[in-house]
């Protein structure tokens, strides 16, 4: 139980993360600009958080090459082809939908690659849990003229996030998931700083780009939606694994839209409503231990 609310926790501030990038994407703020930022202090905040706990940093030299891999794949590729996504589709719940379809993808790569197994009826599961999404997001809002460009690159971060979660499964069992966290972000940060220097800052306005409005949401995403919901996350793959951990991912359109609704983004009909419980059955089922019967 103690491990299902520590996924639930991270997924509710991912969802979050959606309207607080889209809040970013509308004061125009660059998308180069606000990911390096809140990259490099979510891994800054975890390192002063990892030496005043005492916990050991060392890597392994055989794990460095890993270690690199996790930082390409998450934040690097994921955090440009998601934000560029939501801008592009001008719609954070349907570009969270889009972003859903990973547990479809981390069942595949935890069966094919870590010899993860799920029942017929755990897989059914996540199709209930699609379907409910899909009810979710109906006439979620209008989408922009570059839509078809924004679900590619979400496409890409499908990916990019299923292969974060396939570096991470080793990882965790030398290395605690703060520091795993400190290090994805930290080396992260490295990778996004040539974007930061070129496209981040051409169009740098100071009155604007060092304002409260802008930085209060950076620094959200980087305190809660990277270095809480990042650490929370490696902890749920740790335990759950690949496959059943990635289910989860698919209950972020549901915490978006919600969000969205609380704060006068969006709505919610009561088709989206059914659509939640449908969603949520849908993890549920995707969850039970199923023992075949003889």
């Amino acid at each position: 139980m103690k491990i299902y609310i520590v996924s639930m926790c991270a997924i509710i501030l991912w969802g979050l993360s959606y309207i607080w990038c889209d809040r970013l994407i509308e004061l125009g703020i660059p998308v180069e600009y606000f990911i390096f930022v809140r990259t490099l202090c979510g891994g800054l905040i975890l390192l002063l958080v990892n030496l005043v706990s005492g916990l050991p940093l060392r890597i392994r030299r055989k794990d460095l090459p890993l270690f690199l891999l996790l930082a390409l794949c998450e934040p690097f590729i994921y955090f440009i082809c998601e934000t560029y996504g939501i801008k592009l589709t001008e719609s954070p719940t349907c570009s969270a939908l889009i972003v859903s379809s990973t547990p479809i993808v981390s069942v595949a790569a935890g069966m094919l690659f870590f010899k993860e197994r799920m029942h017929v009826l755990n897989i059914l599961g996540i199709f209930v849990c699609l379907g409910g999404l899909v009810m979710v997001t109906l006439c979620a809002g209008e989408t922009g003229e570059h839509f078809v460009w924004g679900v590619l690159l979400l496409i890409v971060a499908v990916f990019a996030e299923v292969g974060h979660a396939s570096c991470v499964k080793p990882l965790s069992t030398h290395y605690d998931p703060i520091v795993i966290v400190m290090y994805q972000f930290l080396i992260g940060s490295l990778f996004l700083l040539p974007l930061f220097l070129t496209r981040g800052m051409r169009h740098f306005d100071a009155d604007l780009y060092l304002s409260w409005k802008v930085f209060r949401p950076i620094l959200l995403l980087a305190l809660l939606c990277s270095s809480v919901a990042f650490t929370l996350w490696v902890s749920s793959i740790k335990h759950l694994g690949v496959a059943r951990s990635g289910i989860f991912l698919a209950l972020v359109p549901i915490a978006t839209a919600v969000a969205g609704m609380i704060t006068g983004r969006e709505s919610l009909s009561a088709l989206q409503w059914c659509g939640v419980a449908v969603a949520i059955l849908g993890v549920i089922q995707s969850q039970i231990c199923f023992k075949k019967i003889r």
